[in-house]
């Protein structure tokens, strides 16, 4: 499994699978055609920035200035937590808010996700599983035709799975901790 949607990133294609919060679908975040088709099976204005999903605080200080804060907050958490990030670099523009330069990023803590992320070497986008506008899908029955047939690769796991959840979302402004979404 890890192969098979390792071959796809690797390819430039977009994936359909499960991560920590719910179905996303992703592809090599470092790579602008790419993003540019996952921007496209949404039908999403490319003015709207994509999360991205690093295996470890390494990973990600890799791309980007870790504040302390962000350090104390992370080692904390037992939540999926997503921050925001300023003056990221080695990522692909398109995913990056153009109006502040900021990435929004979260280490993530789903197995699978993990093990694939460690095996690319390099981040991976992640936004739901939905056209834009529309529902987030909880499971991947909810996933929506339209999604379903314009992905390259589908990863056949945890498709019985229902998730509730969304994750945390944080923006550190020097010494403050804004929160976006909790």
């Amino acid at each position: 499994m890890i192969q098979d949607t390792l071959l796809r990133l690797e390819q430039g294609k977009t994936i359909l699978y499960p991560t920590d919060t719910v179905w996303g679908l992703g592809c090599d975040a470092t790579n602008n055609d790419a993003v540019k088709e996952i921007y496209k099976l949404k039908n999403r204005e490319e003015s709207k920035s994509l999360i991205v999903l690093v295996n470890s605080l390494e990973m990600l200080k890799k791309y980007v200035s870790v504040p302390e804060a962000a350090v104390e907050i992370l080692s904390k958490t037992n939540k999926p937590t997503t921050i925001i990030y300023s003056n990221p670099n080695g990522i692909a523009s398109d995913i990056i808010n153009k109006e502040d330069n900021t990435l929004a990023i979260r280490i993530v803590q789903h197995d699978f996700c993990q093990e694939l992320i460690e095996a690319f070497g390099k981040p991976i986008v992640s936004t739901s599983a939905n056209v834009s506008g529309n529902p987030t899908p909880k499971s991947f029955s909810e996933v929506e035709k339209a999604i379903l047939d314009s992905v390259d690769y589908i990863v056949n796991l945890q498709q019985d799975k229902v998730s509730e959840k969304s994750s945390t979302i944080l923006k550190i402004e020097g010494e403050e901790i804004i929160v976006i979404r909790e």
